[in-house]
């Protein structure tokens, strides 16, 4: 098979995925898998699916030797194009990863110019608007600090709680933030800010693209999130794979969002913001905390635009007066929470298209059938 067909048909594969992967008129979506991937990574990848198979399998399907096939999944898993799993029998398993959120992230220890130039160009058709309004990857909870006493609040919306029941943590430079510093318009806020969880399976913490954290780091981080403005995200679930703390002039995905008229219905979030105007003192600190540009003081009093915000609190903590305050939104424009990523990403695949939903079937039983056929594979 040429190259340039293995890449078109790769390319294919991961718009099958949650995330999608849109076809373009320039073909840049094809550039970024030529940097990526290897001629022969690339035709292995399209036999990763999204259930965890170990090499014999994925050997099987491929039609290729167990030792090659072991040999590149390793190496994709190394440049973070791929995901795995040790097992506990010492061995590991492998499984497709979606370019966003995923294959781009992973790329932080990896990243140069040429890509970041790549990607950026590609930003605008990456973004599926109508099926991140409906089950967008990324959820904001609002800055604790913003969360009054008498605000009703679940604990999968506090960011504080969703980090309370883990053990491990690794804290990961900000993958935006470095990709516009390569172009030179990268802002000042802090560098690492993203949280994962440490677990074996873990790209950040196996690769040493991240550090190991204690709780106590990671709190302070949620803190420095509210003093330097930034608005915490994390992945749309109850149970959570990860934490970002994001900006809008470098978050591919707040920056992105921040281009339509209503953000709001692009973001998960249960808050909007509450106005006491007789309380504005005109101060306009609020105005630089928004992320999403939905406050102006054209004269002496706050101007707030409601289809634009998000509700992440960082107006909250900078007004001094106590005319601005978040509440909950009417239940009917409420997003339903997810249990996990999992769960987002099949409603996602059954938004998309509502004919894939049934290939997870197929893909499942796919690979019972396949992992039989392979057991002799050595």
């Amino acid at each position: 098979m040429q190259n340039k067909e293995v890449f078109k048909n790769l390319a294919t594969h991961l718009d099958h995925l949650p995330g999608g992967y849109p076809e373009t008129e320039t073909g840049v979506e094809l550039k970024i898998l030529e940097k990526l991937f290897t001629p022969e990574e690339a035709a292995l990848a399209q036999h990763l699916t999204l259930l965890d198979e170990k090499p014999n399998v994925v050997a099987y399907r491929a039609g290729i030797t167990l030792q090659k096939t072991t040999g590149l999944l390793e190496g994709m898993a190394q440049k973070g194009l791929i995901f795995f799993t040790p097992e506990p029998d010492g061995s590991t398993s492998y499984m497709a990863a979606q370019f966003v959120v995923g294959i781009w992230e992973m790329q932080v220890g990896y990243l140069e110019k040429e890509l970041a130039d790549l990607f950026e160009a590609y930003l605008s058709d990456l973004f599926h608007k109508n099926e991140w309004k409906e089950v967008p990857q990324l959820r904001t909870v609002p800055v604790e600090q913003s969360i009054d006493s008498e605000l009703r609040v679940l604990p999968y919306e506090r960011a504080k709680e969703l980090i309370r029941g883990k053990s491990n943590f690794t804290v990961t430079p900000c993958i935006c933030r470095v990709e516009k510093g390569l172009g030179g318009d990268a802002c000042s806020k802090p560098l690492e800010t993203c949280i994962s969880f440490g677990t074996e399976e873990d790209y950040f913490a196996s690769s040493g693209f991240g550090r190991p954290a204690t709780m106590e780091e990671v709190l302070d981080i949620l803190e420095l999130a509210d003093k330097k403005g930034l608005v915490i995200q994390p992945s749309n679930g109850k149970e959570v794979k990860w934490i970002c703390c994001c900006c809008g002039c470098c978050c591919g995905v707040l920056r992105t969002i921040k281009t339509f008229p209503k953000p709001n219905e692009l973001t998960s979030s249960p808050f909007t913001l509450a106005i006491n105007i007789d309380f504005c003192d005109g101060c306009k600190k609020c105005i630089t905390r928004c992320q999403m540009d939905a406050i102006t003081v054209p004269v002496d009093k706050i101007v707030w635009e409601k289809d634009r915000c998000i509700g992440c609190g960082l107006c909250v903590t900078s007004c001094k007066s106590g005319a601005l305050a978040l509440e909950r939104k009417p239940n009917a424009e409420q997003s339903r929470i997810p249990k996990d990523i999992v769960d987002a990403s099949i409603k996602t695949l059954k938004l998309r298209n509502k004919a894939r939903l049934p290939n997870l079937a197929m893909m499942l039983i796919r690979s019972k059938r396949d992992r039989f056929l392979a057991r002799n594979i050595r």
